[in-house]
């Protein structure tokens, strides 16, 4: 199983990291030792100071596909998730700017928050779903689909060109405005319309 991140998905999350807006969808991935195991507490790492949430709605591939024309992604699978991509930005920024690979700040133990699965068939359209990202009970992140640049069918369509998909792969499609840092005793809740799909707290 392997994690594919879609990265500046969001005009406004683009905008807020003053990036540059690409041409095509921006991927990395993350290890499946990455994922935060169940009902355990996120524990900010040693190596950085300025560790930020993501939150990000998720895909499950539930059908082996490569070179996967648009119009056929949509078999390619049948759940919809919410998750947190969380990212050590002060280690992100160092790498960024000596051009090197942001594994160290994106794939680290713990550094992917996936939470529970709904049907596809829940929503009457994956472009038009509602979700948001609560820190302390406030609203940190509040967004829809329909806001990406790539919707989870083109995101399909391209991340199969160069990596076959396998059932169990997950794909998060990117993160919008509002990401930021976390703090010990925090706890953030992500919802998809008006269901919870996570509860973590911040060690």
């Amino acid at each position: 199983m392997k994690l594919i991140c879609i990265g500046r998905n969001y005009t406004d999350h683009i905008n807020e990291l003053k990036n540059e807006k690409p041409t095509d969808p921006v991927i990395f991935l993350k290890p499946d030792t990455s994922i935060l195991l169940k009902k355990q507490p996120f524990f900010i790492p040693d190596f950085s100071d300025d560790v930020h949430y993501e939150v990000e709605v998720l895909v499950k591939i539930s059908k082996v596909g490569k070179y996967i024309d648009k119009k056929f992604a949509p078999k390619y699978y049948d759940q919809i998730g919410l998750g947190i991509d969380f990212t050590a930005r002060d280690l992100q920024a160092q790498l960024k700017a000596k051009g090197l690979p942001w594994e160290k700040a994106k794939a680290f133990d713990g550094a992917a928050v996936v939470g529970k699965w709904l049907p596809k068939s829940s929503f009457e359209n994956v472009d038009h779903i509602n979700f948001r990202l609560e820190r302390n009970g406030a609203i940190v992140q509040n967004a829809n689909t329909e806001l990406m640049l790539w919707k989870i069918d083109e995101i399909i369509e391209y991340v199969s060109k160069y990596f076959t998909l396998k059932i169990g792969d997950i794909i998060f499609t990117g993160t919008p405005a509002g990401v930021g840092k976390v703090f010990a005793d925090d706890q953030l809740k992500g919802y998809l319309e008006s269901e919870e799909m996570f509860s973590i707290k911040i060690k």
